[in-house]
């Protein structure tokens, strides 16, 4: 049973079908028939094709590892600029604060 329409294919399952439709096509199969048996659209074989042409499954396997960290890291930039700012916001407060202190200190102190 193949899988269900919008379930993710892992990157080295991408590569051994490509190979495999690779295979029957310079067999002289038709691109059509050997992308059905393989149980991916045409759309699919070309998307694939340009993304994976030329990687080996490990190579295909890291490739994707570095895109969903790089992704993950991407999604976390944003959070830590806005805790940056709010950090900074908060020592320029306590830094106004205490010069503040230290000047009415040194007021009352010289009177």
């Amino acid at each position: 049973m193949g899988k269900k329409r919008g379930q993710k294919t892992g990157a080295d399952q991408v590569v051994l079908k490509l190979r495999q439709i690779e295979v029957q096509t310079a067999h002289g199969k038709r691109l059509a028939i050997a992308c059905r048996e393989a149980e991916i659209s045409e759309q699919s074989y070309y998307r694939w094709q340009k993304e994976y042409v030329g990687l080996q499954i490990d190579q295909a396997r890291r490739m994707k590892d570095l895109e969903r960290k790089n992704a993950r890291l991407r999604r976390l930039v944003p959070d830590l600029s806005s805790e940056k700012r709010v950090l900074a916001d908060v020592a320029a407060g306590a830094e106004g604060q205490r010069r503040q202190n230290f000047s009415s200190r040194a007021t009352s102190a010289g009177r």
